[in-house]
């Protein structure tokens, strides 16, 4: 973004961009942790968003914008409409994005390549409305004479970005995983994981897996439910399934009753406490269809708990690395799912893999993610910035 020299307000201010924000999403956590990691280093931060949940930290100016159009791509054109007039008369240093759009001088690359995605859709889907507003949008962001910075968390992803938009490896800046360290097991983590399960009444023997994520079908939600109802029936009536994160649960509800473990599935909606239940629980599985990343992957590995998820998931190399589980193939077989999850709850040992887990954690850098993407944008603003007079 182009700037004149104004106030030093104006110099020092930072617009972030994102279209909904909730507090139990991964990429809204990510945003607000970048936001107050800049915050830090200076900046003010002002937010543009259609929609704002939960509490707003102390010197964050959130602006939410009105939203317009029924669907989610022609929402995404006003917002960025808004964005951009808000902008010319308001004007920043720089605009940080958190979906992809014009006019961004610093891009958080949380979501998968739209046009690779395309590809494996019907060809009509080329002809819509929202194909061109969606790729265009992508375009703008990657394409070789764009000059929008990027920051990176998957490097499967890359190859597919310059396939489709020749994009410079000089703008692909790859930022370190962001667990929070509220997320490593603490000291007492035996008496909190004892509490725990008696709280929630889960007896020594029983097996208690959790589910982590906001959008339950790309989470796989459905997956892990029939993968418990294939247990055999002594461990199976001993194995329960906690759900937390934002969705409407009734369809999964419905599958978990049709499949007889009705009584052994609970939904818990988004939730404060994740750290207690990543304790408590004695496996995470993720089996999701899509994901860039996957953070819970490793708060679970920063907790000690074993994981089992899809290798369409960014992080899942780190679970392979850490030795603290397994990784389902693709293409996807609900029967390798089932049979892996048999084994890791009556063959593997629970109590190698924590340590595993545990031991991975203390090892790497799980933990640097804002600090690294506000010094990004820090050099990257700062160097566009007209000199003073």
């Amino acid at each position: 973004m182009e700037i004149t020299l104004g106030s030093q307000y104006v110099m020092k201010t930072l617009a972030f961009c994102l279209f909904k924000y909730f507090p139990y999403g991964g990429l809204e956590r990510d945003m607000l942790q970048i936001a107050l990691a800049c915050q830090q280093r200076g900046w003010h931060i002002r937010v543009y968003t259609l929609s704002w949940e939960g509490p707003i930290p102390q010197g964050i100016d959130v602006r939410v914008l009105p939203r317009h159009g029924f669907s989610n791509h022609s929402r995404a054109k006003h917002f960025h409409a808004a964005v951009r007039e808000k902008l010319q008369k308001e004007p920043v240093a720089g605009v940080v994005g958190f979906n992809k759009m014009p006019d961004l001088d610093v891009y958080y690359a949380a979501d998968t390549c739209y046009r690779e995605k395309a590809e494996h859709q019907n060809p009509l889907c080329k002809l819509l409305p929202r194909y061109r507003l969606y790729s265009a949008f992508e375009k703008a962001v990657f394409d070789k004479q764009s000059k929008t910075e990027i920051l990176m968390i998957s490097r499967a992803q890359e190859p597919l970005f310059k396939k489709y938009y020749d994009t410079p490896s000089s703008r692909m800046h790859y930022l370190p995983p962001n667990i929070s360290r509220d997320r490593i097991a603490p000291p007492n983590a035996n008496e909190i994981r004892e509490k725990f399960r008696k709280e929630f009444a889960i007896k020594e023997n029983d097996k208690l897996i959790i589910l982590v994520g906001s959008g339950f079908q790309r989470k796989g939600v459905d997956r892990a439910i029939q993968a418990i109802a294939s247990l055999p029936g002594e461990i199976r009536n001993r194995t329960h399934l906690f759900v937390l994160g934002k969705d409407r649960p009734e369809k999964f509800i419905r599958l978990s009753e049709s499949l007889g473990i009705r009584q052994q599935t609970k939904f818990f909606g988004g939730r404060d406490d994740v750290p207690r239940f990543l304790l408590g629980a004695d496996l995470l599985i993720h089996p999701a269809r899509s994901e860039n990343t996957g953070t819970v992957l490793l708060e679970a590995v920063a907790s000690g708990l074993p994981v089992l998820c899809t290798a369409v998931c960014g992080y899942g190399f780190h679970i392979e690395k850490a030795q603290c589980g397994l990784l389902t193939p693709e293409p996807f077989s609900q029967k390798t799912l089932d049979s892996q999850l048999h084994h890791l709850l009556t063959q593997s040992d629970p109590g190698q893999l924590r340590r595993n887990a545990l031991s991975y954690a203390n090892a790497e850098d799980l933990y640097g993610m804002a600090n690294r993407a506000a010094e990004i944008i820090d050099t990257t603003i700062t160097a566009k910035l007209p000199l003073p007079l």
